[in-house]
């Protein structure tokens, strides 16, 4: 396990609220690029870690199954979440993070719940293969197969529009998503719910260098998961690996949400000016006292649970004239 994190020489600028819970996640964390390099040991580690008692946030139903992968490739497990209440509801295609190695169905369930309750959505939260196992850009082919069924089956789940959605690597499977349904006619996406998303490979932005230690997610950690997904000979230049790179024009609407001390902030923020340059709808919602990770603990840290209410907020927006209520609920990576 890796220590708790040097803070970075002069003022903290993370929320003092915050700053117990990016220490906490930073003690329990692997240390991922640094004294574990190898991902079964990384997966064992974060397997050990304890696990938040609360119990989980009710929702109308929950159903474990799988939908068809892309051609050759194994079925995919996903985890159904109904709302109460009737429909219409938008149907959220959610992708989990931890940087295209770690996480799955269990570490994100909080998450997807609260999104399900705040929503009124109906979550299909998806286990896609991961690296470095099976490296990109399977990952993607994954999520758009768990897409493309959803969109099939929007009349089987009370839908009424389709979301792709996901957190850090989960993010960049979601954008990914979104270019690769562009790019092949479909579906049609109603929003792409970008959170703390992972979008270039180069990482060579100012927020790289200045959050590069100190708040949880490192630079020596985004570094070791880029290496795992991409392997000796992937093309992180692809726009498929690097959103950030591809032409926007002609993408589906966007709400992308950032946090100021995290090492990804500024690929968000210049992805969303970027859409928003090209003529796509894009809303922010920018935390400057935040930390990469936070939605893993939204139901305990007031400004985290401000974020996800936005990105509930953007997804209920899909159902127009629908009346939206509910109530808040929240791996990261």
């Amino acid at each position: 396990m890796t220590g708790m994190p040097a803070v970075p020489e002069g003022p903290d600028r993370l929320d003092p609220a915050a700053r117990a819970f990016a220490d906490l996640l930073a003690g329990v964390f692997p240390d991922v690029g640094g004294s574990v390099t190898d991902a079964a040991e990384a997966r064992r580690v974060l397997d050990a870690a304890p696990r938040d008692p609360s119990p989980p946030l009710p929702v109308g139903g929950v159903e474990d199954r799988t939908v068809p992968g892309p051609e050759g490739a194994p079925e995919l497990p996903v985890r159904i979440y109904r709302p109460e209440g009737p429909g219409p509801y938008p149907v959220v295609v959610f992708l989990h993070g931890g940087g295209w190695v770690l996480c799955g169905l269990d570490s994100h369930d909080g998450t997807c719940r609260a999104l399900c309750r705040e929503a009124r959505a109906v979550v299909v939260s998806v286990d896609y293969r991961l690296a470095p196992e099976v490296r990109f850009p399977a990952p993607v082919e994954d999520a758009y197969a768990a897409l493309s069924w959803a969109d099939a089956h929007l009349a089987d789940l009370e839908g009424a529009s389709l979301v792709v959605a996901g957190d850090s690597a989960g993010g960049n499977l979601a954008a990914a998503a979104a270019l690769l349904a562009r790019e092949r006619g479909g579906p049609a996406i109603a929003l792409q719910a970008l959170v703390y998303p992972a979008l270039d490979a180069a990482r060579d932005t100012t927020s790289f260098r200045e959050n590069a230690t100190g708040y949880f997610l490192t630079a020596a950690h985004v570094d070791w998961f880029w290496e795992q997904y991409l392997g000796p000979d992937g093309d992180g230049g692809h726009p498929l690996a690097s959103p950030l790179r591809a032409d926007p024009a002609g993408l589906p609407p966007a709400h992308v949400v950032t946090a100021g001390c995290d090492p990804l902030r500024d690929e968000g923020q210049v992805y969303a000016q970027r859409l928003r340059a090209s003529g796509v709808e894009a809303s922010e919602s920018r935390h400057p006292g935040l930390f990469h990770g936070f939605l893993a603990v939204a139901p305990h840290l007031e400004e985290a649970g401000r974020a996800l209410s936005s990105v509930a907020e953007a997804i209920a927006g899909t159902v127009p004239h629908r009346k939206n209520s509910g109530d808040h609920g929240g791996c990261a990576g």
